[in-house]
């Protein structure tokens, strides 16, 4: 029950921000529509570290805009096209981020907890943001990326890990159930209590990952890395580990015959 009520509030909680009339960042969505219109790719428009909180920026093209340090909680991007943008340090916390395209950006140092990332409770594909090829190196990211594609992404010392110090309500953590995270490297991140059932992992890097209590039951685990990595009550029920290496390296990692 508490892991229901804690999915329910990451996904549902921070729709209030949206209610009640609340204020936009500093930026209008017209001032940033005409800064758009007159970027250029070799001068791209620049947002960096503006307040764009609240503001509704769906359907906006931001593909290479420079969003660096940028405050973008509470904002919402469905279907913005962000690709290639540099969001390194931005707050995506709250962000609404339905079929959003962050392929190929900068995500580094970003935070984001509790995005938006359905319409309801339960996540598809179709609606699923695109973190192709996205940097999340040194990122705090907290969200459900389930059924979502990441494939080919850093998470290279991310904190994707539940703080369980603060569970009350219920656990809040990294999901990517039936997610694509094919050739993402996860070395030497935090995703302990991570929610991996089913996902595509294969050549996955958990090279010194902290993957305790993560559940990986039914995931495609071929060619994946563990070297190093911290494993203790790691589950892998029914998970395909053809080709990995580095589990006899891994603390604590135990995999059913």
């Amino acid at each position: 029950m508490k892991m229901k009520i804690g999915s329910l509030l990451l996904s549902m909680a921070v729709v209030i921000g949206h209610a009640g009339g609340a204020l936009a960042g500093e930026l209008s969505v017209d001032d940033v529509q005409a800064r758009i219109d007159t970027a250029t790719p070799e001068e791209p428009a620049d947002f960096s570290g503006r307040d764009l909180s609240r503001l509704d920026l769906s359907g906006l093209d931001l593909s290479g805009a420079n969003l660096a340090g940028a405050d973008l909680t509470n904002a919402r991007l469905e279907d913005t096209r962000l690709s290639g943008a540099n969001l390194s340090g931005a707050n995506l916390n709250g962000t609404w981020l339905i079929g959003a395209d962050f392929s190929n950006a900068d995500l580094s140092g970003a935070q984001l907890f509790g995005p938006v990332v359905a319409q309801g409770l339960e996540a598809s594909r179709e609606q699923s943001p695109l973190f192709a090829g996205a940097d999340f190196s040194g990122a705090r990211v907290i969200a459900r990326l389930s059924m979502g594609d990441a494939h080919g992404a850093d998470f290279s010392n991310a904190r994707l890990g539940a703080d369980m110090k603060n569970q009350s309500m219920g656990l809040m953590r990294f999901e990517a159930e039936n997610a694509d995270l094919s050739n993402a490297n996860f070395a030497g991140a935090d995703l302990s209590h991570a929610l991996l059932r089913f996902a595509n992992l294969r050549h996955a890097d958990f090279t010194n990952a902290d993957i305790r209590d993560a559940e990986f039951d039914g995931a495609d685990l071929s060619g994946a890395r563990f070297a190093g990595a911290r494993a203790e009550g790691a589950r892998f029920a029914g998970a395909t580990l053809t080709g990995a290496t580095g589990i006899d390296t891994a603390d604590g990692m135990v995999v059913a015959q």
